[in-house]
């Protein structure tokens, strides 16, 4: 899954640790001779370019919730540089020979999904949303790109590079709330419907696919081994708690 990206990442995220070793080390035309470890990486793009561009259209729909202008104004300057996130993800799938509408397709309906079962009632839902919500499948994708190969790394940290929304959010929210407490409780309940959700469809898109599953578990290449698994989602709560903190709102 992937939507809106941010810029606060954990700070104990895998792609700060060690040197990378195995196909961390290794380029793309080395690493993707391995044909499962090449569909993992096909599926990963894939779900991302989809990603983004799902979070273009939605940001065009939170602009018209926007109470001012320049409101619509910022959401449109964000909308734009998730466009070109896909724009790079999609011409990437086709340099290395894959069609980019079919390497998104398998992630249409899961995505789709969770969008109309999370769609925000106001303004400020939306962007608790984008904050909150979106930053978890980030937080994900960041520790995958850790164990990519250094081109499929470089790719997918790009992409998720801020668009500017976690500033954006905060501000917005604690003004919000400084304005009327009373709406803290409300956007802290949306707030952890929006990870319990995230975490579900996270875990069902990877469940689907044989060589993502495949690569998270260790089977491919230097994926994550079980017990790493369960410290990744740790740190994907851990990171969850803090952006909460950030708005001010309890986790």
């Amino acid at each position: 899954m992937r939507f809106m990206t941010t810029s606060d990442k954990p700070d104990n995220v895998s792609e700060t640790a060690a040197e990378p070793t195995g196909v961390a080390a290794q380029d793309w035309t080395k690493a993707s001779a391995d044909p499962q470890y090449r569909a993992a990486v096909v599926d990963l793009l894939g779900a991302l370019a989809y990603g983004e561009l799902a979070a273009f259209e939605r940001l065009a729909e939170d602009a018209k919730l926007a109470p001012t202008l320049s409101d619509k104004a910022e959401l449109a300057k964000m909308a734009s540089a998730e466009f070109h996130h896909y724009e790079k993800l999609r011409d990437r799938l086709t340099e290395i020979g894959e069609e980019p509408t079919l390497a998104m397709e398998p992630f249409v309906a899961a995505l789709d999904g969770f969008h109309r079962q999370t769609a925000p009632s106001d303004w400020l839902e939306g962007l608790v949303k984008a904050y909150v919500g979106d930053s978890i499948a980030s937080d994900f994708y960041r520790e995958v790109a850790a164990r990519l190969d250094t081109n499929s790394r470089e790719l997918v940290l790009a992409v998720l590079d801020d668009t500017g929304h976690a500033g954006f959010a905060v501000e917005k929210v604690r003004a919000a709330i400084d304005a009327d407490p009373r709406v803290g409780g409300r956007l802290a309940l949306w707030a952890r419907r929006l990870m319990g959700e995230a975490l579900s469809q996270s875990q069902r898109v990877v469940a689907d696919r044989d060589a993502l599953s495949t690569m998270l578990v260790g089977g491919v290449a230097d994926g994550f081994d079980l017990a790493e698994v369960g410290r990744m989602f740790s740190r994907i709560t851990e990171a969850h708690t803090k952006r909460m903190a950030a708005l001010g709102l309890a986790a």
